[in-house]
Parts: structure tokens; sequence; C-alpha cells
């Protein structure tokens, strides 16, 4: 059976669209709720229940945004166009949600509603196409996983660069505790984020051409009666949700437990262990996740290895906890965070080439080749799961006794509850994740079967 190929140069492309958009994503995941609460003003509780409440509108845009892609047509394809019109706004959008106004305690939280929801419209409008696109460049499972993986492992790469430059980044434009440095940094930000998404534009190609013939109910009544779907949108609910519940406390962890920043020393050389340094040492391990998980999935197949790897997670994400908090315990953090980093690099681009065989599934199904709707719940799980993790980790850190004023010293409990956060609260939510996955049903061979059926069927223009 002959499949559709992609170009090196469709693979780098491609995967600058992910670089772009993970430069956003892990400073909204990872430093968004610390900048709300500590820098903008805003009180713990508050900074929860915007990361929910948000997400109401999320439930709508994001489905809206897979419907409306299904039913573009234009001679760019259906979802590449979206790349060019959507990415000036993009970088815009994150500015405006770094910048803090002299508005007053009321007008600083409706400026925090109006600016983090035109973020995430402007979020789902160029990733539901883009998540999309994979769908339509190549036609194989297989080679799926390895566009995916190209994917992740430029994101890897942008969160890398953006994770590890942002607090000098803040620090040489206005200062770490100031709101100008956070503003400046995300204009430099933005600005690569522009440039990447062009770059993105221009380098691909949607060689998969198929017409939505049924109507929108029709296509809500595949995707509902989807059982892999719903599956597969559960397990990516966990996996994003321990990522952010893990990545979004390590400022606090840095600032009330190690320190803002500490020393290390290793043979004759020093350098600083801070929280940016943490975060990109694990953006770095997770793009080697990434390296593996083509060879590894050949192997035991996509549901194994996202079982295995979620597994791991939870040994080590528990082995955490016992750490002490010590210059030789700052190395063995160091280590685990290697080790964790690899396996949820290995897990990311298994969750996105997994969506593509859940759209081929509901076409061989239903006859619906309804990729952008399908796409547009990965995206909505990737904000749901940021969401709540946020949400997780203000609501618990008040409930620890967290106190966000200027120089404060943390109580035992808050101190106990930010080890927690690092540590057993995401391995509980890894261990629901294999749940969710052992009864996921898409194996390598049912999927081989479906493209086969599938073979027939499909215009390859």
């Amino acid at each position: 059976m002959a499949t559709i190929k992609t170009t090196l140069k469709e693979k780098i492309g491609y995967g600058l669209g992910d670089m772009s958009s993970s430069m956003f994503w892990k400073i909204f995941s990872y430093y968004l709720p610390f900048f709300y609460s500590n820098i903008f003003g805003l009180r713990l509780d508050q900074v929860g229940v915007l990361l929910v409440v948000t997400r109401i509108w999320d439930a709508v845009s994001d489905p809206m945004m897979g419907i409306l892609a299904d039913r573009t047509h234009t001679r760019w394809g259906k979802f590449r166009p979206y790349l060019l019109l959507m990415a000036l706004p993009f970088a815009l959008s994150g500015i405006f949600l770094f910048s803090t106004p002299d508005v007053g305690a009321t007008g600083k939280l409706i400026w925090a509603y109006v600016t983090y929801i035109m973020m995430m419209t402007v979020y789902t409008g160029i990733n539901v196409p883009y998540g999309a696109m994979l769908g339509v460049m190549t036609d194989d499972s297989r080679s799926k996983t390895v566009l995916s993986s190209f994917r992740m492992f430029f994101a890897y790469a942008g969160s890398f660069i953006a994770l590890f430059c942002w607090e000098p980044l803040c620090k040489a434009l206005g200062g770490y505790d100031t709101p100008q440095g956070w503003q400046h940094a995300m204009i430099v930000i933005a600005a690569a984020c522009l440039v990447l998404f062009i770059l993105c534009f221009a380098m691909t190609r949607e060689k998969m051409h198929s017409e939505i013939t049924s109507s929108i109910g029709s296509d809500f009544k595949s995707l509902i009666r989807n059982a892999p779907w719903w599956l597969l949108i559960g397990a990516a609910l966990c996996s994003n949700l321990f990522n952010t519940v893990r990545g979004s406390t390590v400022a606090y962890f840095f600032a009330d437990v190690i320190g803002q920043e500490v020393t290390l020393h290793l043979g004759g050389l020093s350098f600083l262990f801070y929280a940016g340094l943490f975060l990109s040492i694990g953006e770095v391990c997770n793009m080697i996740g990434v390296a593996l998980t083509t060879p590894i999935a050949a192997v035991l197949g996509k549901k194994s290895t996202y079982i295995v790897s979620m597994a791991a997670l939870i040994v080590l994400s528990i082995a955490f906890f016992f750490v002490p908090v010590s210059a030789p315990g700052y190395w063995v953090m160091i280590a685990l965070q290697v080790v964790i980093s690899i396996f949820t690099g290995i897990i990311s681009p298994l969750i996105w080439s997994m969506y593509a065989d859940v759209s081929d599934f509901a076409e061989e199904r239903d006859g619906t080749a309804s990729t952008g709707l399908i796409f547009s719940s990965a995206s909505m799980a990737q904000k749901f799961g940021g969401a709540f993790g946020g949400y997780a980790v203000m609501a618990l850190l008040g409930a620890f006794g967290y106190n966000t004023a200027a120089g404060a010293v943390q109580t035992v409990s808050a101190i106990h509850g930010l080890k927690l956060l690092m540590s057993w609260i995401p391995a509980a939510v890894a261990a629901l994740s294999i749940l969710v996955m052992v009864f996921y049903p898409l194996t390598s061979k049912k999927m081989d079967a479906i493209q086969q059926s599938l073979a027939a069927k499909r215009n390859l223009g």
C-alpha cells in the first residue's frame, strides 16, 4: 500500500510551529500563576478561579474552530492558512497577557480576564488548525508518529530556550520582580514566535484532501460515540495535568524551599541553580524522550509505551518527595528531573499521533473526515489540563497556608504542601492516566486494518 511521504523540510517546518506555541505555552503554564499572584497582584483564589472560569469559553471556541477549519477551502488547504492569519494576533496577545496596567485592583482583575480569554481564543485559532495538519500531511500511522516526534522535538527546543532565558530576560529588561521586566521579556519571546509561525506556513504543505459531506450535527454525533476519543481525552487531560502541576509549582518551590538562586559546584566550576534552569533541563531531556518515542513505540506499540512511561513517572515522582533540601539533594533533584522529563517527552508525541489515529478510526467507521473537530479536542484537553492544574496548585497552596506577601516566610505546612505538589500529587495523576489508557482499543494491529480500509476510500489527490 503506497503511502504519502513528507520531506525533511516539511518535518522541520511543522516542528517550527510547535516551537512557537510551546515557547508561549510553557511560560503561561509555569510562570503565569506566579506572575499573577506575586507580580501582577491578584490573590491566590482570584488566580485559581480565573484559570478555571475562562475554560468555559474554550469548551465552545475549540470545537467551533475545528468545525470552521474542517470547512475551510483555499489554495493553501484547510488548516495551513490559519498559521499566517493568526500569527500576529498570537504574538500581540502574549504581550497583553503579561502587561500590568495601573488601573486599581478591580481594573486589574478585569484586564486579567479579558487578556487571558483573548490569548486562549487566539491560541485556539492558530493551534487547532496547526494540530489538525498532522492528519493531512501523511496517511500512514507510523509516519504520523515520526512527524509528531519532529513536532515535539522542536516544541521542547522552543520551551528550553524560553524557560532558560525567561528569568535572565526579565532581570535584564527591567527586573524579575517588576511588571516592566516581565512585559519586556514577553515582547522578545513574542517576536520570535511570530517569525516561527510564518516559517511553519512557508515550509509545509497539505497533501491529503477530503471533503466534508456530513452535517455539523453528524460530526458531533460521530465524536460523541467515538469511545477511543473519550479515552484519549482522559489520558491527555491527565498528562497535561501532571506536567502543569509539577511545572507551575517549580517557581514557588524555588522561591520558598530552595531559594530564588543557589550556587552549585561541579569540579572547579560554579553555576546558579534556579527555577528556569531546572525547567529548561527538563525541556532538553524531553527532547531525548521524543527521539526515543518512535523506536520504542515500534516495538511496544503506542498504548503500551504510554502505560510503561506513566508507571515510571509514578515511581520517580514519589522518590522526589524524599530528596533532602541540601547541596547533595539538589543534584538528586536534577537527576530525577532528567529522567522524569525523558518519560514525559516520550508521552507527548504519542498523544498527538494517537489523535490522528482516532481521526482515522472515525473516518473509517462513520465516513466523516472531521479532522479539525477531533484535533480541537486535543487543544481543549491541553488547555483544560493546564487550567485545572493551575487551579489545583492555587487552591492547594491556599489550603496549605501559602503567603504571597513580599518577603513572607512560609509555614511548615506550606513548605510540606510544595513538596507534595512536586511529588505525590502528580504521581496520583499519573496513576489515574494508566487506568484510563488500559481501556484504549486502537492497537497497532487495529490501526493497520483501519488504514487498509481507508486506502480504498480516500481521494489521495
